[in-house]
């Protein structure tokens, strides 16, 4: 599935100007990267679809542990993304996607919703669409690192004093400090500037 260059999101570094058709990530495109534009634009590992495609045949490639089928699956945000090297999908100030490298065996994750199920379990949603079953006691907006197998290694409450990222708006790609919160608001300390946000755009670190 292919989208138009013009309706790529910006969040995605790729020339405006090219094809006039580029790929489209299968899940969440406005905010994902497609593992084709990982390989070929960001990283500089391969420099057509057919050699991606290589790469996805040699199980060269994968995406929090789990090996790569289809060069239009999505890369999220936080996501580990392997490809010789660990590589971490984050926002600089800019508002574009960048891969950083890294040694990180866990993930950040962001709870953005919560539901009772069988057995007294409670389902995780995480921000990048994994569910994840728990028996403890995880607030919506909280943050977890997750492992390969999707276990849970550790847990950061949504609370002041907690060292944060901005995943949208005015200030997004930059780190601050939660000061205070407010049904779906906080204040976050970002430099020298208090800013008032969205709760759904910030993630603990």
């Amino acid at each position: 599935m292919h989208q138009s260059r013009t309706q790529v999101s910006r969040k995605i570094p790729i020339p405006r100007k090219g094809t006039r058709f580029v790929v489209r990530a299968l899940i969440n495109p406005q905010n994902s990267v497609p593992v084709l534009i990982a390989v070929r634009d960001m990283l500089k590992l391969a420099r057509t679809k057919k050699e991606a495609k290589k790469m996805i045949y040699n199980k060269n490639l994968k995406i929090n542990g789990r090996e790569v089928k289809d060069f239009r699956e999505s890369i999220q945000l936080f996501n580990i993304f392997t490809a010789g090297k660990s590589y971490v999908l984050t926002l600089i100030p800019t508002g574009r996607f960048v891969l950083e490298e890294s040694d990180k065996k866990e993930r950040l994750c962001k709870v953005v919703d919560k539901k009772l199920v069988k057995d007294g379990k409670i389902q995780l949603n995480l921000h990048d669409g994994t569910n994840i079953l728990t028996d403890k006691k995880i607030r919506v907006q909280d943050s977890v690192y997750v492992d390969a197998k999707s276990k849970i290694v550790k847990h950061v409450p949504f609370e002041k004093g907690k060292n944060c990222f901005i995943m949208e708006g005015k200030y997004i790609g930059n780190e601050g400090k939660i000061e205070s919160t407010e049904k779906n608001k906080a204040q976050i300390k970002i430099g020298e500037t208090v800013a008032t946000l969205n709760k759904s755009g910030v993630i603990a670190l």
